[in-house]
């Protein structure tokens, strides 16, 4: 069999494979995110060894072929993230939303950092595992809010503008401590990253903000066979290229940077539909599945697992903790700030990224990396379970007046 009938095989097998277990996620109402990444799990080393079945001649080379494909999905994933950053909703959560998204990243990625010193983990490490605690996924906060009829409450709409905060410092954080410590020569070589990072954020946001919107309108005028969609992609991968490149920051900073500007546009929601049936229907559950690809539960071994137990406690304390504290300091009562707190307990696709992009850098090894995706499949599980407990008086009360 050719490499290419290979890797064609191995594809259709990952989509298939993700597909159905997002369906049976979705299914049992639990987000499809989750019953891809098991999938991905079983499909690696921890039970099927995919990439190492008899039918592959090659599994590195078609190991390589996946994870780059994988990498255009993570792209096209911060490009959607920053389509759905609604600035104006934003400024109308304000202060809270502002508040609760910053000591949502703050205290977790102290309370991470200091909970693996006891590991062996120091320095950029630790500090690194702290930011792999950072990350929120509001997808799925906001799924279980809508359920229960209370998503536009004051809790909900703080609960959307500290999220989309989250995102923002999280992705600037990764990107800031790729930079600064890939940076070699004493503060000289810092201040130039430094001078770049600001150079290719000015540079972006000038380009972003100004030209796509108007180049958007334009191209979707013109007789261009899918024109939007290439526009979306193409701005995408060459944000992204310039992050690094220009920059010194991480690609996913510049695909998101792309698609809050694109954002602005009208025409953000026909943007986000044909983006989406790209990414969703081939890039990203190669991405999903190829973070199982990359997790070996069987090798996690005691230590491992005493780590997880450890970063899953302070995964949930320390966002009810940060979240909750910066609603409560911008004028929530106690019980607001507490439901505020744990709508950010469930990481995600972000927090799937940074870690995916530790490993790449070789910052973290790969049983921290296992650990990390098994603490996304655990707070995604127990979020949805947390929300409903302390939303249970609202929901009722609301039950009652429709009554």
């Amino acid at each position: 069999m050719s490499e290419f009938l290979q890797l064609a095989l191995s594809l259709a097998i990952i989509i298939v494979a993700a597909k159905a277990g997002g369906w049976l996620a979705g299914r049992l109402h639990m987000p499809a995110v989750l019953g891809e990444l098991l999938v991905g799990v079983v499909l690696g080393p921890t039970v099927v060894d995919l990439l190492h079945a008899s039918f592959l001649v090659d599994p590195k080379l078609l190991e390589h072929e996946i994870y780059d494909l994988a990498e255009i999905g993570v792209i096209l994933l911060m490009f959607i993230a920053g389509l759905e950053v609604d600035l104006r909703e934003m400024r109308h959560a304000g202060r809270v939303a502002v508040l609760a998204g910053l000591f949502g990243v703050a205290v977790p990625l102290i309370m991470g950092g200091l909970a693996v010193l006891p590991f062996g983990y120091r320095g950029g490490e630790a500090i690194f595992i702290g930011i792999t605690l950072t990350a929120t996924s509001v997808s799925i906060s906001a799924q279980t809010l809508l359920e229960l009829g209370v998503l536009r409450t004051r809790e909900g709409i703080a609960l959307l503008g500290a999220a989309v905060v989250d995102d923002v410092v999280v992705i600037l954080l990764l990107s800031i401590f790729l930079a600064l410590t890939q940076a070699a020569g004493g503060m000289g070589s810092v201040a130039v990253v430094i001078v770049r990072m600001a150079l290719y954020i000015m540079l972006a946001g000038v380009v972003g903000w100004f030209v796509l919107p108007r180049l958007a309108r334009w191209v979707d005028q013109q007789p261009i066979s899918q024109g939007l969609t290439a526009l979306a992609v193409v701005s995408a991968l060459l944000f992204a290229w310039a992050a690094e490149v220009i920059g010194g920051l991480a690609p996913i900073t510049g695909a998101f940077i792309a698609g809050v500007c694109l954002a602005r546009s009208p025409l953000r929601h026909k943007l986000e539909d044909k983006v989406g049936t790209l990414a969703y229907g081939f890039f990203v559950p190669i991405f999903f599945v190829s973070i199982g690809l990359h997790t070996n539960v069987r090798e996690m071994g005691s230590a491992g697992l005493l780590l997880l137990v450890v970063l899953f406690i302070v995964a949930i304390v320390s966002k009810i903790l940060g979240s909750g504290l910066g609603a409560r300091l911008g004028g929530y009562t106690n019980r607001e700030s507490l439901r505020v707190g744990v709508g950010m307990v469930s990481r995600g696709e972000v927090g799937l990224i940074v870690a995916t992009t530790g490993v790449v850098q070789g910052v973290i090894p790969e049983e921290v990396f296992s650990v990390v995706v098994i603490l996304v499949l655990l707070t995604t599980l127990v979020t949805p379970l947390m929300l409903r407990a302390v939303f249970a008086p609202a929901a009722d009360a609301k039950s009652g007046a429709a009554a």
